[in-house]
């Protein structure tokens, strides 16, 4: 079945330390309560029980999902939630031992006992979860969802199908693959961006896109900001010391600035030399992936485990490639990475839980390239390029989380994907994209391949690689 997506569901807004594995079951508890609401048995709930399996129950307490499900029961929005409030609801909580379902109705909720981690998996999806309400007439109604990546929730039975469908059918310019959306920019004279927002506008009004795009601009902004200016170490108990705030301060020094406005102005005056571009990108990527492993706000770029690659390639851009940037090169960025990441969800994958690292880092790596290379002139042939470039040199690439956490080897990555990215990009723009070997619906196709032939130790389960090679306890 055909998806449309839109770029405000490829970049979301919301809590790390993961989509798949934070957000998402934040969401479906969400749906869960609708569904409640939906057939009046909310009132009737006398006991909630969620059921969490495969990928979600392996690392599901590294990646907090267990506390996501508790804030989605208790109705709080990812998006506008103050994160400093967040300890504080799950603590009472777990002291209380009750829940105020859906901010409506009370129930008794014990931590330990209603949220259950099963090891096995169920067959639609690694990311599945299970929630039963127990009610006063002594039945149960229960659904199954799946977080399959960025955020996104299904049920198996996608009941949804039809409406996505006549929602994809108001798309001018519906898109499936990178072919597709080449063929419309060769038939319409436009851009990949321009496409895109022939999309957007069937949708929402020009004034809605252009503030969701600057919001989310701005919310990966702040991410940037409090990332470099947080120091001490991240929590879950590897003793990760935070780099950012170091690495920033050696780069700005005693700049004088009090907003983040103000803070982009001032790194534009800093030197550039190549050392310190690398520094640069490396540190923005690092400071937004050092706020998602502290259950900050980030946006999920298609990933929260893969949030920090745009955010540091559009930042290199505004700071270093071009200081005239402003609101027009930001929305065009977003909406070009934002397609090229839709392009893979629909081909591929973008949960690590299916397809390996290579679905967050690399999805995102090639998003940023594609929309990098836009902005620095290329063609719509040489955009896809790029992001072809970016993901072919991330194949195979493995998740493996130390802990189940988010932090060792995720945050590094992200310095990595965004640095390839700039360097794919550049390529593109140097290339004939007619003498291109490999299409990007070829490496999304191998990507999935990949994704099917790696080994489930690999896959977001912490059961291989570098969670298995390094002990918590070396730590």
């Amino acid at each position: 079945m055909e998806e449309c997506i839109s770029v405000f569901d490829m970049l979301k807004i919301g809590v790390g330390p993961s989509s798949s594995h934070t957000l998402g079951p934040w969401r479906a508890a969400e749906r869960f309560l609708s569904e409640l609401r939906n057939h009046g048995l909310l009132e009737q709930t006398l006991r909630i029980q969620i059921d969490l399996y495969g990928s979600l129950s392996l690392t599901g307490k590294g990646h907090a999902t267990d506390l996501a499900i508790m804030l989605g029961l208790s109705s709080q929005n990812p998006e506008t939630i103050p994160v400093k409030n967040i300890d504080a609801i799950i603590q009472s909580i777990k002291e209380r031992n009750e829940i105020c379902l859906g901010n409506e109705c009370t129930i008794p909720f014990h931590f330990s006992e209603d949220i259950i981690f099963n090891k096995n998996f169920l067959p639609f999806h690694a990311n599945g979860l299970t929630f039963t309400a127990f009610l006063a007439d002594t039945t149960a109604y229960a659904a199954t969802y799946y977080s399959i990546g960025g955020g996104f929730v299904v049920k198996e039975e996608r009941v949804n199908a039809k409406k996505k469908l006549a929602l994809k059918c108001a798309f001018p310019f519906p898109i499936q693959n990178g072919e597709e959306l080449l063929n419309y920019t060769r038939q319409e004279q436009k851009s990949i961006s321009e496409i895109v927002y022939e999309n957007e506008k069937s949708m929402r009004s020009e004034i809605e896109i252009h503030s969701e795009l600057m919001r989310i601009w701005d919310t990966m902004l702040e991410c940037m900001y409090i990332g470099c200016h947080t120091d001490g170490i991240l929590p879950g108990g590897l003793n990760v010391h935070r780099r950012a705030f170091d690495m920033h301060q050696g780069l700005i020094g005693l700049s004088n600035y009090t907003s983040p406005q103000e803070w982009l102005h001032q790194i534009r005056k800093t030197e550039v030399k190549f050392r310190q571009i690398l520094k640069w990108v490396s540190c923005f990527a690092l400071a937004v992936n050092e706020v998602n492993a502290s259950l900050g706000r980030v946006v999920t770029a298609p990933t929260n485990g893969s949030a920090g690659v745009i955010p540091a390639v559009l930042m290199y851009y505004l700071v270093i490639e071009n200081h005239q940037a402003g609101e027009k090169e930001i929305k065009q960025f977003l909406m070009v990475a934002g397609e090229i990441g839709s392009i893979f969800k629909k081909g591929s994958t973008i949960s690590a839980a299916m397809g390996g690292c290579q679905a967050e880092i690399g999805v995102s790596s090639a998003m940023a390239a594609g929309a990098l290379c836009e902005l620095m002139g290329g063609s719509p042939d040489q955009v896809l390029m790029a992001a072809e470039i970016a993901m072919e040199h991330h194949l195979g690439l493995t998740c493996d989380p130390i802990g189940g956490l988010v932090q060792i080897p995720c945050i590094e990555r992200n310095t990595m994907g965004a640095i390839k990215a700039i360097h794919a990009a550049e390529l593109a723009i140097e290339s004939d994209a007619k003498n291109a070997k490999v299409s990007l619906d070829t490496v999304i196709d191998t990507m999935w391949q990949t994704a099917k032939d790696m080994n489930s130790k690999y896959k977001e389960t912490s059961e291989g690689g570098l969670a298995v090679a390094v002990n918590m306890s070396d730590c």
